[in-house]
């Protein structure tokens, strides 16, 4: 009986010996297995990307300040008539039109001023042969005041009519002289060189005295008027050479004319007049159009900065990036504050340092960690589709990079 029970118990334990060797076994086994070093699994690992790399280096960077505003006319010449009532008989420029001083511009009808002039031109004949007759008076009186033939009242009014007559004279000279400046006036002559910006002159239309007929750019000459805030505006000096962009991107070369002496109490910003070169006088040949919007750098000077190439920065959800390249051939995203942009230079202001080694080409599809393989800037020609499958691999850069064509193949 009691055998019996103790089978069930003696069957247990035998089983349970028997699972204990065979795991003291395979984990004896295990440890006798060769382990690959952490160096080796590496360099069996296939590169996400062949790239090439650059270093910061210290630059000379340009001072700039950047500002808004408009162009607008150095100065503008309102041109009107002078002539009351007469008919605009012929307009001889159009807006656009370039003028030189003095050039007629347009002419009114001048036949009732001619007649004018005529009448006063036959008024100073009258008048000059009225002061002869009076004057030869004069003289016979003058001759016999001592033989007493004329009274001293007769004597005193000859000599009185001849004065009379001499003035009677230059009255009429200043009449004709009056009417010639009326026929002058006739015609509209340009005060100033410069191009027409306005034109309400319309052949036939009778003037009133004083109507503006024209508006003029006085020597074509445009400038930039900058908006610039309280706190900079001591920076501006005259002379300060500025490159101003036009709104349809036409860029030119202005200095600095003058500052504005005071300061829009609403928008605390003060105005830089800023004149344009000759180029862009000419309101249209250069881009550059009175009444437009217009933006400028003003250049104030160099100073020395840490750079690194255009290339080697990537902008990720609104943060400047650059890869750096460590031993092991791997790559760590590093976030950058950069401050100035130079033509292909970006200034760096904090993140890394000159000794940085950084992947120039192709940091656009790299992550954080990924394996790269570095070669000489001028053996990588990447073909068109290259980032299209560079950016696929780049989540998974134990994966060998998928070629062009095997691309058109799947």
């Amino acid at each position: 009986m009691n055998a019996f029970k103790l089978k069930p118990i003696a069957i247990v334990l035998i089983a349970a010996c028997a699972i204990t060797t065979g795991a003291i076994a395979l984990f004896a086994l295990k440890d006798k297995a060769p382990t690959k070093p952490a160096s080796q699994a590496t360099a069996t690992a296939k590169p996400a990307l062949t790239v090439t790399t650059t270093q910061a280096q210290m630059s000379t960077l340009p001072i700039t300040l950047t500002a808004n505003g408009n162009v607008a006319a150095w100065q503008e010449a309102s041109i009107g008539t002078e002539s009351n009532g007469l008919r605009l008989a012929e307009v001889l420029v159009n807006v656009g039109d370039a003028v030189q001083r003095g050039q007629l511009l347009a002419r009114f009808a001048d036949d009732s001023v001619q007649a004018d002039v005529a009448q006063a031109r036959a008024g100073v004949n009258e008048a000059t042969a009225n002061a002869a007759e009076a004057s030869a008076n004069a003289d016979r009186v003058r001759t016999l005041m001592t033989t007493g033939t004329f009274s001293g009242q007769q004597i005193n009014q000859y000599l009185t009519a001849e004065q009379t007559a001499k003035a009677r004279v230059e009255s009429a000279k200043a009449g004709l002289a009056s009417q010639q400046l009326r026929l002058k006036n006739t015609q509209v002559l340009a005060p100033d060189s410069g191009v027409i910006s306005s034109r309400s002159a319309t052949v036939g239309a009778v003037v009133m005295n004083s109507t503006e007929l024209f508006r003029l750019i006085r020597q074509g000459r445009l400038e930039w008027r900058a908006e610039v805030t309280s706190t900079e505006l001591g920076r501006m000096v005259v002379g300060t050479a500025v490159t101003v962009t036009s709104a349809s991107g036409a860029q030119t070369q202005g200095r600095v004319r003058m500052v504005a002496p005071t300061v829009d109490p609403q928008t605390r910003s003060g105005l830089v007049y800023v004149d344009l070169p000759t180029a862009a006088k000419t309101a249209g040949d250069a881009g550059f159009k009175a009444g437009m919007f217009a933006r400028g750098e003003f250049e104030l000077g160099q100073s020395s900065a840490l750079s690194v190439p255009q290339q080697a920065v990537v902008v990720r959800d609104g943060f400047d990036y650059v890869f750096r390249l460590n031993a092991d051939q791997r790559v760590s995203q590093v976030k950058l504050q950069i401050g100035r942009r130079v033509a292909d230079r970006v200034e760096v202001l904090s993140g890394i340092g000159p000794a940085d080694v950084l992947v120039a080409s192709g940091a656009g599809f790299l992550n954080d960690g990924d394996l790269v393989k570095t070669v000489a800037a001028a053996s990588v020609t990447a073909p068109a589709s290259a980032p299209v499958a560079a950016q696929s691999l780049a989540p998974n850069s134990h994966l060998a990079p998928v070629t062009p064509a095997q691309a058109a193949i799947k």
